[in-house]
């Protein structure tokens, strides 16, 4: 399927995005928020891939939210358009299927926050991060007081939040943003290494353990672990749970089904 701001391949059973906006630094316009949420649904309902890399064409990951269609908009037309991007970050935390961002490049206000609403975070050493909305008179909408926090910690959010600063890949491996750190040439590569290393996992068992790490953020320890044992249980009701013991035990490769 065709998109009008996205690129989409796969292969090997993983499809990577790139947002292709090039002359604005992909920056997030309602096209291109309808853009990713189509396309990843598309890619669940056909199941033509298993796991998602999103990535950036040219040198931004995503620079930001399209300020050129927010700067004229009321503040109940600000905040419609504020739910879109919150709709969209939430949509792609909750997707069924693992997201990687590979972060190319700039990814400021939006696309910082986008970046942290996918699972995992590998950044080219080119890469840029920051929530510079407080240079617009505006804080971060798409989530960023929220998820920034349960990623960095607060004093970390309240830096970058309230100062506005870029952080090099480097200081965003440091603070614990990214979790992996490679030549730009090597991104790409990396981010499918890694999806290859996920799709070699029980399809199911990973699926149930980004649910219950989802689930913990918003509850207490108590309810996460409630939550955690039923998800546990489930998982010894697949085919996979039987394949995956046996292997272990008679030494050699699983051969998960995702059933």
């Amino acid at each position: 399927m065709n998109y009008q701001y996205l690129l989409c391949s796969i292969e090997d059973r993983i499809a990577t995005v790139t947002i292709n906006r090039e002359k604005e630094l992909n920056a997030l316009n309602l096209g291109v928020i309808n853009d990713i949420r189509a396309c990843f649904s598309n890619i669940l309902e056909e199941k033509s891939a298993e796991i998602i890399i999103l990535t950036g064409a040219g040198r931004a990951f995503v620079a930001g939210a399209d300020i050129a269609q927010m700067r004229d908009l009321d503040g109940i037309e600000g905040r419609d358009y504020t739910m879109h991007g919150l709709s969209l970050m939430d949509f792609i935390e909750d997707f069924p299927l693992p997201v990687i961002a590979a972060v190319n490049g700039f990814a400021l206000g939006g696309g910082c926050e986008l970046a942290m609403a996918c699972d995992i975070r590998i950044a080219s050493t080119q890469a840029k991060f920051g929530q510079p909305e407080v240079n617009l008179g505006i804080i971060p909408g798409f989530g960023g007081t929220q998820r920034l926090i349960k990623l960095v910690g607060k004093g970390q959010a309240k830096y970058m939040i309230m100062t506005g600063k870029m952080l090099s890949a480097d200081d965003a491996y440091r603070i614990g943003l990214v979790q992996e750190v490679v030549a730009p040439e090597e991104l790409i590569a990396e981010a499918k290494k890694i999806a290859a290393l996920i799709l070699s996992k029980a399809p199911i068992a990973i699926r149930v353990a980004k649910c219950a790490i989802n689930v913990a953020e918003n509850v207490d320890l108590k309810s996460g672990l409630a939550f955690e044992r039923e998800g546990y249980q489930s998982t010894f009701n697949t085919y996979d749970r039987v394949e995956g013991m046996s292997a272990f035990l008679e030494k050699r490769q699983s051969e998960f089904k995702n059933k």
